[in-house]
C-alpha cells in the first residue's frame, strides 16, 4: 500500500485544519437546513411522469384548453333514498355548499328542480322526482341517483393544496350542519388531512328513523391526493425520532462512549441538512417517494460512520491516537470510497427511469451520498480529535458474542459449501420466477399505479372509493381531444357525429359513462319531456342542435366541453373502470375505432382529429414504467458495480461471487413479496437498486481485508476478515435495517412496504454474507481448513 503514507499525511492535515473545517460546517449546515424548509410538496399521482413524455405533453397541451377542474362525488345514503326527509336532507346540504364561495354542487335534484322550478318536496314531489331520475340512464350512470343512494358532484374551483385543503375542510363543515354530525362525519373521509375531524362511526343522525341519511361516502381524487400528501409529508416526522433513538442506542452500546455518540450524531446530522437541501438547488420537490432520500443519506451515513469509528476504536500498542487516527481514515478510505462509489452509481442508475419522481430521487439520493461520504473524512474526523472520542484502550468494546461465532463460521461453510451456494441459487432463481414469471405457467408479479394503491385499507377513503368503483362507476378518466378546423366545432353535422361517437363508446362493457357537448342537448331534450335521446335524423338534430352557440354563453357547464374561444376544439370525458395499463390500451383501441367506424369517413370531419389525452392515462403510463425501471436500473447498477469492483480489486471471479449475497437477497425478497400477496409501485421498484447499492458495500469491506492477508492460507485470511471488517458489517447492517425499518410506521402503504421489504433484505443479504458468499469462496480457492486436516489420498491401482 505505497499510497498509504500519502493518505496518512492528508488525514494529518484534515485534523490539524479542524477549527477551520467545524466553522465552515457551522455556516454551511443552518444554511443548508434552511434550503431544505423551503422545499415544495408535490406529492399527487398526476405527478410522476417526466415532463418531456409526448403523453404529459398533449395532456398538458389539453388542460390549457380545458382546465381540468377538480370534483368530488357524495353519495347520501339511506334506507329510502327516495323518502322525503331525505331529499330535504341533501336539498340542504346542496343549499350550504352552494353558500360557499369556490364549490358548485350539482345533483339529479337540482336538474328536476330546473325542469320543475317551485315543485315541493312532499310525497307527491318525491314521487314525481323518483320518476325523472329513473326515467333515463343519464344520472345513474354519472353517479348521481342509486338503489340505496343520491349522489352529488361538487366542483372546487381551488388552486393549489391549501384551498383544496380548505374546501375539503368547508365540506365537511356544510355536511355536518346541514344533514347531521354521525352521518357527515361516519365515513372518516378527512382522516389524515390536515385539520380534519376524525371519524366518528357511521350512523344515523340522533333521533333520526329510517327516513333520513345515514352515511355519506366521500369519493374523489381530491380526497386522496390530500391524504397522500399529508402521509409523505409526515413520514419522515414519524420515522426521525425512532431512528434517532437507535443511534443512540447502538452508539452506546457499541462504543460505550458519550462522546463517540456526539461524534456520529453530528456529523450525521450535517450529511443528512446538507444532502436534502441539494434537492432545493437542483429544483426538486418532495414526492411520493422522496421520503427515502433523508433515509437513505441517513442510514448509509451512519454506516460508514460505524466502519470508520469500529477501526478507529481498534487503537494497536505503541501507537499515539493521532497517528492511529490517521492509519484508520487511510485504512479504510479504499473500501468506503468504493463503496460509496457503488451506491451513487447505484442510485445514479435510476436516471433510466421514465417515472419523474423516481429519476429525481436517484440523482437527489447519489448526490447526498456523495455528501456524506466528504462529511466522514472531514468533519468527523475533525469531531473525533476535538471531542477526543476514546479508543478500546480507554473504553473495552464488547465482541466476546460475535468472536465465537467468527471462530466457528470458516469450518462450518467449508463442510456446508455446496448446500449453501447451491441454495442461495435456488432461492434466488425462483425469486426471479416469482417477479418475471414463466411462460405458459407463472404469471409476472402484479403491477399497480393505482391511487386507491397508495391509501391505507382501512381507511375510511379507500373503503369509499373502493365502494364507488365496484357499485356505482369507475373512476378512471380519459379526455378524448377532437380537434376541427375553426368554428367547425358547433356544426350540427360535427356535433350528430360526435354524439355517434359518444354512444359507441358508451357501448363498452368497461366504460361507464361519455359526457360529451351533445350530453347537455340530451339533457335539454329529457327536461321537456321528449326523451333522452337526440335524433339522428340530420334536419331533425340540426333543429336539436341549432342553438349550441347560445347555450355556450348561458351555460358554463357546456364551456368545459367546446372550447368557445376558437370553436375548433370539444373533448369527451369517458370514465371506464379500468386501471392498469392494457385496460386503457384497450379504451384507446375502442376510441379509435368508434371514430373510424362512425365519422372518419363523414366530410364533416375533413381535417379534424382526435387524440386520447388525461391523467389516468398518465397513470397507466407509470405502471407500465415499473417493471423497465426495476429491470434497467438493477442491470446497470449490477454491471456499474462489477466494473467498480473489477478496478479495485482485479479479481472477475471473485466479483461474480461477491454478486451471491445480494442477488440472493433482492430475489428472495421478491419471492417473499409474490408469496404474500405483494405488488410492485413506485416505492417497491427501488428495492432491487437500494438493496444492491448498499448491501455491496458489506462486500467490498469483506473483499478490501481479505487481500490484506492475501498469501496466506484462506482460512487464515477469512478469519481475519472476520475478525476485522465481520462486525462492522453485522452493525451496518442493523443500521440499515432497523432505519428502513423505521418506515414501517407510515400509514403511506408504499413506503411502508418498502420498509418491511428492504429491512428483511438488508437481514437476508447479512446472512449470505456470513454463510454463502464464504462458501463460494472455499469453492474458488480450492483449500481446506487447517483443522480438518489434509484431503486423504486417493487410492492408486497397483
Amino acid at each position: 500500500m505505497k499510497d498509504q503514507p500519502r493518505l496518512e499525511r492528508l488525514f494529518h492535515r484534515i485534523v490539524a485544519l479542524r477549527i477551520p473545517i467545524l466553522a465552515l460546517y457551522a455556516v454551511l449546515v443552518p444554511m443548508a437546513a434552511w434550503l431544505a424548509t423551503r422545499i415544495p410538496s408535490e406529492a399527487g399521482i398526476d405527478r410522476l411522469i417526466v415532463p418531456s413524455d409526448p403523453d404529459y405533453v398533449a395532456t398538458r397541451a389539453f388542460q390549457k384548453v380545458f382546465p381540468e377542474g377538480q370534483v368530488v362525488i357524495l353519495l347520501f345514503e339511506a334506507d329510502d333514498p327516495w323518502a322525503p326527509p331525505v331529499l330535504a336532507q341533501v336539498d340542504a346540504a346542496a343549499a350550504a355548499l352552494r353558500a360557499i364561495p369556490g364549490l358548485v354542487p350539482f345533483s339529479a335534484l337540482d336538474a328536476w328542480r330546473r325542469a320543475r322550478p317551485g315543485a315541493a318536496l312532499d310525497a307527491a314531489g318525491a314521487q314525481a322526482y323518483r320518476a325523472f331520475a329513473t326515467g333515463a340512464d343519464l344520472f345513474r350512470k354519472q353517479g348521481l341517483v342509486g338503489d340505496r343512494f343520491q349522489g352529488m358532484a361538487v366542483a372546487l374551483e381551488a388552486r393549489g393544496r391549501a384551498e383544496r385543503d380548505a374546501a375539503l375542510a368547508a365540506i365537511d363543515r356544510a355536511l355536518e350542519a346541514a344533514v347531521g354530525q354521525a352521518a357527515a362525519a361516519g365515513n372518516g373521509a378527512g382522516e389524515g388531512r390536515a385539520g380534519a375531524s376524525p371519524s366518528g362511526g357511521a350512523g344515523a343522525p340522533a333521533g333520526a328513523g329510517a327516513a333520513s341519511v345515514t352515511r355519506i361516502r366521500k369519493i374523489g381524487a381530491p380526497y386522496v391526493v390530500s391524504w397522500i400528501e399529508h402521509e409523505s409529508g409526515t413520514a419522515s416526522l414519524r420515522f426521525f425520532p425512532v431512528f434517532a433513538a437507535f443511534v443512540v442506542a447502538i452508539a452506546l452500546l457499541l462504543y460505550r462512549s458519550w462522546r463517540s455518540l456526539a461524534a456520529i450524531l453530528v456529523a450525521l446530522g450535517a450529511a443528512v441538512a446538507l444532502g436534502v437541501a441539494c434537492g432545493a438547488l437542483l429544483g426538486y420537490a418532495f414526492t411520493v417517494v422522496s421520503a427515502l432520500v433523508p433515509l437513505t443519506v441517513m442510514v448509509t451515513t451512519l454506516a460508514t460512520l460505524v466502519y470508520l469509528h469500529s477501526r478507529f476504536v481498534d487503537q494497536p500498542e505503541g501507537v499515539s491516537v493521532d497517528d492511529h487516527q490517521a492509519q484508520a481514515l487511510a485504512n479504510k478510505f479504499l473500501p468506503v470510497t468504493a463503496s460509496t462509489v457503488a451506491a451513487v452509481l447505484g442510485f445514479g442508475a435510476l436516471l433510466v427511469s421514465r417515472i419523474r419522481p423516481v429519476r429525481e430521487m436517484g440523482l437527489w439520493t447519489a448526490t447526498g451520498l456523495a455528501i456524506g461520504w466528504v462529511v466522514a473524512f472531514t468533519l468527523f474526523p475533525a469531531l473525533q480529535k476535538v471531542l477526543r472520542t476514546p479508543t478500546n484502550r480507554v473504553v473495552p468494546t464488547r465482541t466476546g458474542v460475535y468472536d465465537r461465532l467468527a471462530a466457528a463460521l470458516p469450518t462450518f461453510t467449508w463442510r456446508w459449501r455446496w448446500p449453501l451456494v447451491a441454495g442461495s441459487l435456488a432461492v434466488a432463481a425462483t425469486g426471479l420466477v416469482a417477479l418475471l414469471g414463466f411462460p405458459g405457467a407463472v404469471a409476472p408479479m402484479r403491477v399497480g399505479v393505482d391511487s386507491l394503491d397508495y391509501v391505507d385499507p382501512k381507511l375510511a377513503i379507500h373503503r369509499d372509493m373502493d365502494f364507488y368503483r365496484r357499485n356505482v362507476s369507475g373512476l378512471s378518466v380519459a379526455r378524448v381531444w377532437v380537434k376541427t378546423p375553426p368554428g367547425a366545432v358547433v356544426e350540427p353535422e360535427v356535433l350528430r357525429g360526435l354524439d355517434r361517437v359518444a354512444t359507441a363508446l358508451e357501448s363498452m362493457p368497461q366504460v361507464s359513462a361519455v359526457v360529451g357537448p351533445t350530453t347537455f342537448l340530451r339533457m335539454r331534450r329529457y327536461l321537456a319531456g321528449q326523451g333522452d335521446r337526440l335524433p339522428q335524423e340530420p334536419e331533425a338534430f340540426a333543429r336539436a342542435a341549432g342553438d349550441v352557440e347560445q347555450l355556450l354563453l348561458a351555460e358554463g357547464e357546456l364551456r368545459a366541453f367546446v372550447d368557445v374561444g376558437t370553436l375548433a376544439n370539444a373533448q369527451l370525458t369517458v370514465v371506464f373502470k379500468d386501471t392498469d395499463e392494457a385496460g386503457y390500451a384497450r379504451l384507446a383501441a375502442g376510441v379509435r375505432d368508434a371514430w373510424a367506424r362512425e365519422v372518419a369517413g363523414d366530410p364533416a370531419f375533413r381535417g379534424a382529429s382526435f387524440q386520447v389525452v388525461g391523467e389516468s392515462m398518465l397513470e397507466a403510463k407509470v405502471a407500465g414504467s415499473l417493471v423497465p425501471t426495476l429491470t434497467e436500473s438493477f442491470a446497470i447498477t449490477a454491471g456499474l458495480i462489477f466494473l467498480a469492483f473489477l478496478f479495485v480489486f482485479r479479481s472477475p471471479s471473485a466479483r461474480l461471487m461477491a454478486m451471491i449475497p445480494s442477488i440472493f437477497a433482492i430475489l428472495a425478497t421478491f419471492l417473499g413479496m409474490r408469496l404474500l400477496g405483494g405488488e410492485l409501485n413506485v416505492a417497491t421498484i427501488l428495492i432491487a437498486t437500494t438493496v444492491l447499492g448498499t448491501t455491496e458495500n458489506d462486500q467490498i469491506h469483506f473483499f478490501y481485508h481479505l487481500q490484506e492477508a492475501r498469501g496466506r492460507p484462506f482460512g487464515e485470511a477469512l478469519r481475519h476478515t472476520l475478525r476485522v471488517s465481520g462486525r462492522a458489517i453485522v452493525f451496518a447492517t442493523f443500521i440499515n435495517a432497523v432505519g428502513f425499518l423505521a418506515l414501517s410506521m407510515s400509514n403511506f402503504p408504499p413506503l411502508r412496504q418498502f420498509g418491511l421489504v428492504t429491512s428483511a433484505a438488508f437481514l437476508l443479504g447479512m446472512l449470505a454474507d456470513f454463510t454463502a458468499l464464504p462458501a463460494s469462496l472455499w469453492i474458488l480457492s480450492r483449500q481446506r481448513p487447517a483443522e480438518v486436516g489434509p484431503a486423504p489420498a486417493r487410492a492408486t491401482r497397483s
